[in-house]
């Protein structure tokens, strides 16, 4: 098997429960951010925008996050709070996710969408080559980022990607066969 199909096929969640308590330095980062800046876009809209948060960034994410769950869930858990508030601490980096709609809106919604989810990818396939792992989180919270941090209007945040070093795995995820999901037509 080829290196980028093992890559690809490896390719994994992983939490940040699982991160080794180890900062992500900044040129790791640009790199992994440079791979995804050569995803596919129509219209070379280029969608993609990214909010990074290291050192007491992190913090601040978690405790906004937190602050904002208690806030809004009339009968919140302790346990979840704590686990928002944590969970940025223990990565190496969160990257906020966010869809940078063109203006012109000259592509459906849904592909710019599709776009950033390349970019994204094209993250997570670069992340074994450094010792990292990642896991896009989606919470509803995420609505709510612009009042953290600045986001134009026609940008939304779409998930928060937590990444951090741990240890390398030879797993390979078990999918249901691909001959249940295509169809030939010849």
């Amino acid at each position: 098997m080829s290196k980028i199909n093992e890559t690809i096929r490896k390719r994994r969640s992983v939490y940040p429960l699982q991160y080794i308590n180890k900062p992500i330095p900044k040129e790791i980062l640009l790199e992994l951010l440079l791979n995804a800046n050569h995803a596919p876009t129509h219209r070379l809209t280029e969608p993609w925008r990214f909010k990074i948060f290291t050192g007491e960034g992190k913090s601040k994410l978690g405790n906004f996050l937190a602050d904002k769950y208690i806030e809004i869930t009339p009968e919140f858990s302790h346990s979840k709070s704590e686990k928002i508030r944590t969970n940025p601490i223990k990565a190496g980096a969160v990257i906020a996710i966010i869809m940078h709609r063109d203006p012109a809106e000259r592509v459906p919604e849904w592909e710019e969408i599709a776009s950033v989810s390349c970019a994204v990818e094209n993250i997570w396939i670069a992340l074994e080559q450094y010792g990292l792992g990642g896991y896009w989180s989606s919470p509803l919270l995420c609505k709510f980022l612009g009042e953290h941090v600045n986001l134009q209007e026609n940008e939304k945040c779409i998930g928060l990607f937590y990444l951090g070093y741990c240890e390398p795995s030879d797993r390979i995820i078990l999918k249901k066969p691909i001959e249940e999901k295509i169809e030939w037509i010849e």
